[in-house]
């Protein structure tokens, strides 16, 4: 298949250190790039552009931009939120240069048609809530009917967390400067950055994490032989299903089915003589599922009875400790409540994928639900550190994490995934594809990715994501993954 791009996410220290040691104008490049999206934003509109410049170097890379727009022959107008004499050096250098080339500045934002905003309010360090005049600034330019666009981050969001800091740009695009951010993909980030378009400014970065995308794990993108068996493409056990929860177990197993699995038994703990609508799927006793898996995943549906936690103990044992496993749901919740438990599984062998949702991941961090979604990637990479496991924290921009410190933001997927079964699909892929011989970092991205591309196949298909039902996923995940392995 055609290797789609990994581009790298850089975290704000590692930001500022390729700025300390770049001699490249940094700030005259980063208003060069962002004025030629504003020129084709603005492309055959009559009302100016509006530039509301900030007190920092953001509101510099502002400057730049509704000078070089100005030498294209617009009429931008420029509110300056701050004081020239406290502005960086390099800021109150492109200030400057704006006054010398004609332009003036307006302490407020006039009550005019314009025909785009752009946003130079604040940039990447934003460390306190906005607040006062600010606050008010970005209420009313969120409130014009005109596009906007935000330079290197909406203003008012966190480039580390994606949270908003008491108010935020939403912006139709952003161009981003260097490399892309975490927050701009995680959190509230996407709702806020509107089409992202990344600028290197002739720079070449390298950070410690990076989005998902198939030319990460494509390398595992092969045609089966024909000379195969179902032997040849392992045995998954899915083990849950607790009364009035048949269903989630049901879901993982059917996923695990057609995501090339070559069987599938369902340790169910409500027993049931067959799936009818996938009569393919082995509904075992879970303990003799257990010893016919050479992978896998436990907490679909499972509860938090005790016979779930002896199950649950049982699989954490040293005797199946070499057998790849994926934790989920309630096996996470069973974990949280165990501590010991928790500590018997970071020894085990083989590789341990968590795959939690935020309210999970607090469970087990001992926090506050809020206070994951405050910092979803260090949150991530705490996990995957303490439980000695690979992490995947789903939710908007879903952060995979590994234990050697690695990281990575999956960008696919919708608010279609915000429903029940949904997290249960993503298991049974994972499992799959660590039966078929995957190595643990390149299934839990490829699950991750696939699943996400699903639904936004789904959504595109409907003209929405509304009402996007997990068992939906199943197909469309297996109809992509075989496109992906044809090269398509």
């Amino acid at each position: 298949m055609s290797a789609a791009p990994s581009p790298p996410i850089l975290r704000l220290a590692e930001l500022r250190e390729i700025e300390h040691q770049s001699t490249a104008p940094l700030m005259e490049r980063a208003g060069a790039a962002a004025a030629g999206i504003a020129s084709a934003m603005l492309s055959g509109a009559s009302a100016p552009p509006l530039i509301v410049c900030g007190p920092g170097n953001n509101g510099g890379d502002g400057f730049v931009v509704a000078r070089l727009l100005r030498q294209q022959g617009f009429s931008p107008v420029v509110a300056f939120a701050g004081a020239a004499e406290k502005l960086p050096p390099d800021a109150r250098a492109a200030h400057a240069a704006w006054l010398a080339a004609g332009g003036t500045c307006t302490e407020t934002i006039p009550g005019q048609p314009f025909a785009l905003a752009v946003d130079a309010l604040f940039g990447i360090g934003l460390t306190r809530p906005v607040e006062g005049r600010f606050a008010e600034i970005i209420d009313r330019t969120n409130a014009m009917p005109c596009p906007v666009l935000a330079l290197d981050i909406p203003s008012g969001l966190d480039s580390e967390t994606g949270k908003v800091m008491g108010s935020a740009i939403r912006a139709d695009h952003t161009a981003t400067f260097i490399a892309l951010k975490p927050g701009l993909l995680t959190a509230a980030g996407p709702d806020h950055c509107g089409e992202i378009s990344v600028h290197e400014l002739g720079l070449q970065p390298a950070g410690s994490g990076r989005t998902v995308a198939p030319s990460l794990f494509g390398a595992h993108l092969l045609p089966r032989p024909r000379d195969s068996h179902k032997g040849s493409f392992g045995s998954v056990a899915i083990i849950g299903g607790a009364a009035g929860m048949a269903g989630a177990a049901l879901l993982a197993g059917r996923a695990a089915l057609k995501l090339g699995a070559g069987r599938v038994h369902v340790g169910m703990l409500e027993r049931l003589a067959v799936d009818p609508s996938q009569p393919e799927l082995m509904l075992r006793d879970p303990h003799d599922a257990i010893d016919l898996a050479t992978a896998l995943a436990v907490g679909p549906g499972l509860g938090q009875s005790p016979a779930a936690l002896e199950l649950l103990r049982r699989i954490a044992s040293a005797d199946f400790s070499s057998r790849p496993l994926v934790v989920d749901a309630d096996a996470l919740n069973l974990l949280a409540a165990h501590p010991v438990l928790l500590k018997q599984l970071t020894r085990r062998t083989a590789p341990t994928l968590l795959t939690p949702h935020p309210a999970e991941a607090a469970r087990l961090l001992g926090m506050a639900t809020e206070t994951v979604q405050d910092d979803r990637l260090g949150h991530a990479l705490e996990l995957a550190r303490r439980c000695n496991a690979h992490v995947v924290l789903k939710g908007c921009g879903s952060v995979i994490a590994s234990p050697d410190g690695h990281w990575w933001i999956n960008t696919s997927g919708n608010a279609g995934l915000a429903s029940a079964g949904s997290g249960d699909v993503l298991s049974g892929i994972v499992v799959a594809l660590l039966a078929q011989g995957w190595p643990v970092v390149e299934a839990l991205l490829a699950a991750t990715h696939l699943h996400g591309a699903a639904a936004d196949a789904l959504a595109a298909e409907l003209g929405g994501n509304v009402g996007i039902a997990a068992g939906e996923l199943i197909d469309a995940a297996r109809s992509i993954f075989n496109r992906w392995i044809a090269g398509d």
